[in-house]
């Protein structure tokens, strides 16, 4: 759904734009509180979202409403995906040694389980083409706790919507395949990548380290 409903955004981004633009100040407030519902309920993607608040309100009305959107959508994300899920993947991870102790790394319990489960909220969140809705449901499943959860998904989630809104504030005329790429340079593209592969190789040894450390304790 996202997908699809993200190309029509796009597509007609002039007129919701006109629209959201004719309510004056209310718009803003329009825009914030769907931003929220829709990406919380994963039916538009948070890219196509902040294109448009770039392009119907500039950067400085356009990202502060981003990212309240966005905060607003990892909410409702949130609330959704942890009572579906239940305890049904905590007694999963709970079966597999490994597993639990992948998981107490990264997010961990006692005193210092606020500074792993930020610092894991804000890495996940961090790559441009981390998803969204499944990173709600990941972490609602581990049940990481509501306060880092929510502190780092605006700090890890701030730069790419700055991105996103920057770009729609500086496309002028209709919104095409050419005018998308070529208002992003190769060196943020590059970028991009280059987070994304940090991300993996940091999280993968916390992993990994988390799993040597286990074995070793179970030695004799």
């Amino acid at each position: 759904m996202p997908a699809l409903a993200g190309v029509v955004l796009l597509w007609k981004i002039g007129p919701v734009s006109e629209y959201l633009k004719s309510h004056g100040p209310a718009g803003l407030a329009i825009y914030a509180v769907a931003f929220a519902l829709l990406a919380g309920l994963a039916l538009l993607p948070t890219y196509a979202q902040a294109i448009l608040g770039g392009w119907a309100f500039g950067v400085a009305f356009g990202l502060p409403a981003a990212l309240a959107g966005f905060v607003g959508g990892s909410i409702i994300g949130y609330e959704v995906a942890r009572r579906a899920s239940k305890d049904h993947v905590e007694k999963l991870i709970d079966e597999k040694p490994k597993w639990r102790a992948v998981r107490d790394a990264m997010v961990g319990h006692g005193p210092a389980s606020f500074w792993r489960a930020l610092g894991t909220v804000i890495l996940l969140r961090l790559p441009p083409n981390s998803p969204f809705a499944l990173m709600n449901l990941l972490l609602a499943s581990v049940k990481v706790d509501r306060a880092p959860y929510i502190i780092g998904t605006l700090i890890g989630m701030a730069p790419r919507t700055a991105l996103a809104v920057v770009l729609g504030a500086g496309i002028q005329g209709a919104l095409t395949k050419d005018v998308y790429n070529s208002a992003i340079p190769t060196w943020m593209k590059a970028a991009g990548i280059f987070v994304s592969l940090a991300v993996v190789a940091v999280i993968g040894h916390i992993a990994n380290k988390a799993v040597q450390k286990m074995g070793a304790a179970q030695q004799p």
